[in-house]
């Protein structure tokens, strides 16, 4: 609601030693009122209390009215400037603007790049390097927006509405060529933004509300029992791939994401509360603990680099390669192996998610704590329980209605 109202009035009990009373202006907004005298003061007989106005034809009276009619210009200016979008129509915009105090612009990429800079400082105590390099990878989508659709460098932080979001969303999936997920992540990162600026005030209506930021559901590869088999057992000529072959089935068997078997230090492999090995490590994406008791299949790849001069000499459990080159290797696997899915790194970590722990009976809570998820609801997104599991859940079922049938 936008409501705005004003009037003249004369404070009756104030008059001066020559007889004169001051005269006021009064701005109600949206039922808040605002009081200011307005550097005038008239012969209490002449004022009109309905007209707000003097009465007579005298020169001083004229010059009275056309002073007052001067400040309802004013007035009516301020009301037309905080009636744009870009103010908020409120008591104390207007008597910041009656007044005259200038407020500072905050411009949006300054104060992403400001967020930015905190969150490279805090690497390696609340947030990932990864996480740093997403929020400069949305700073530079941000920037050729504003190239692209207005040709500006910068914007007002009071500038962004609904508008600006939509329009945001429809380059990031027609120029950049993102999907709906990775828009939504990134459109994510643009609003932790703007609720900065809406929690300091610079902002006074939220641009995301009524805006959907859901991600579609999407179909996660993983490997199947017989795939990890063929894999397991192939023969390969370069030792490279068999390396990377290797790492990939390692991370099957455990869990874990590109980032922490890259990481993984020996020192890391440590007996556990049962007195067999666990993997004691802490995900490099939420700094969260991870505990991972290792199979015999794990164990035995561990085995296989315990003599690797590059292991032993950087300290690591596997001689890992960048993500993008093991990628590169895992499509030449796959079509040695015959498997027809299109798998990375990351398709490791639902496989031991899908067909080594949940297929297998492990409780999705017990998975979800070796995955070093914070949510269940994040476990819940990597696991999905195949055919096969149904129909032995299916079949126990069968079997106990059976015999409560039998006793019956």
């Amino acid at each position: 609601m936008k409501s705005l109202k004003f009037s003249f009035l004369v404070r009756r009990g104030r008059a001066n030693q020559s007889g004169l009373v001051p005269v006021f202006l009064r701005v109600t907004i949206n039922g808040s009122r605002f009081e200011t005298a307005v550097s005038r003061s008239v012969p209490e007989e002449l004022w009109s209390p309905k007209a707000g106005r003097l009465e007579g034809k005298t020169k001083e009276v004229r010059e009275a009215n056309e002073y007052l009619n001067s400040i309802s210009a004013r007035v009516y200016a301020i009301q037309v400037q905080m009636s744009s979008s870009d103010f908020p129509f409120c008591r104390d915009e207007f008597m910041r603007q009656w007044h005259g105090v200038k407020v500072e612009t905050k411009m949006l990429l300054e104060v992403f790049k400001q967020h930015n800079e905190q969150v490279k400082t805090l690497i390696g105590s609340q947030y990932s390097f990864a996480t740093w390099k997403r929020y400069v990878t949305s700073h530079g989508h941000t920037l050729d927006f504003l190239q692209y659709k207005y040709g500006i460098s910068d914007i007002a932080v009071s500038q962004i509405k609904y508008e600006f979001i939509t329009d945001y969303e429809f380059w990031l999936k027609s120029v950049r060529k993102c999907n709906h997920n990775s828009t939504i992540k990134y459109l994510t990162n643009f609003k932790k933004i703007i609720n900065i600026c809406l929690k300091n005030g610079w902002i006074e209506r939220n641009p995301f509300v009524s805006f959907k930021m859901a991600k579609k559901e999407v179909e996660r590869p993983f490997l199947t029992e017989e795939e990890l088999q063929i894999l397991a057992t192939k023969e390969f000529a370069m030792p490279r791939v068999g390396q990377i072959r290797d790492i990939f089935l390692f991370c099957c068997y455990t869990g874990l994401a590109y980032a922490d078997i890259s990481k993984l230090k020996r020192s890391e492999i440590a007996r556990g509360i049962d007195g067999e090995m666990w993997i004691f490590t802490h995900r490099q994406k939420t700094e969260s603990a991870s505990r991972i008791p290792l199979l015999p299949a794990a164990l035995a790849l561990i085995e296989r680099y315990k003599d690797s001069p590059e292991c032993i000499i950087k300290d690591k459990l596997f001689p890992v390669c960048s993500n993008q080159k093991m990628n590169l290797y895992l499509k030449e696997i796959a079509d040695a192996c015959g498997i027809s899915k299109n798998f990375t790194t990351h398709t490791a970590r639902h496989t031991f998610a899908t067909t080594i722990t949940l297929t297998n009976g492990v409780p999705i809570e017990t998975v979800s704590k070796m995955l070093g998820h914070r949510s269940l609801k994040t476990t819940q997104h990597y696991a999905k329980i195949i055919d096969k599991k149904v129909s032995e859940d299916m079949l126990a079922l069968r079997g106990r209605l059976q015999n409560k049938s039998v006793l019956n």
